[in-house]
């Protein structure tokens, strides 16, 4: 399976890096995590909390008419690691069309290097937030 060139370029990025700068460059994507469009912000109840995550992240996938996935997140700014794991997801993922999001390999997560740098626990949420986007797709390309 071959993943997107936007997949591919993140774990060059990451795997470019020591131990160290590579969670330096994690907590720079948590920065750039968007915010939430008005939309959801009036509606919390529409996004899913992935309760994996030992911080309160929460995660919304629309599947526009022309298939392509937009990704939604909310992460507390208190929570870096968990901001920086979505933000880096949705820096892979967003705009790209369904199938090429669903064949993503699951252990792309474990692929950008992190796992010597950050807790199994911490790794199991952002591989939560993989498969809660995979299934969401599904739900809503079925």
């Amino acid at each position: 399976m071959t993943n997107p060139p936007s997949i591919d370029s993140l774990i060059s990025d990451f795997n470019d890096l020591g131990v160290q700068d590579r969670l330096s460059l994690l907590l720079e994507y948590s920065d750039n995590l968007p915010e939430l469009p008005e939309r959801y912000l009036d509606h919390p109840d529409l996004l899913e909390r992935v309760e994996e995550c030992q911080s309160p992240i929460y995660l919304f996938v629309e599947v526009n008419e022309d298939e392509k996935v937009n990704l939604f997140f909310s992460a507390p700014a208190e929570a870096p690691t968990t901001r920086g794991f979505a933000s880096v997801l949705h820096e892979a993922l967003d705009g790209l069309p369904a199938e090429v999001v669903l064949a993503v390999d699951n252990n792309f997560p474990d692929e950008l290097g992190l796992t010597v740098a950050v807790s199994p626990l911490r790794m199991n949420g952002m591989r939560a937030m993989l498969a809660r986007i995979k299934r969401q797709i599904k739900e809503k390309t079925a």
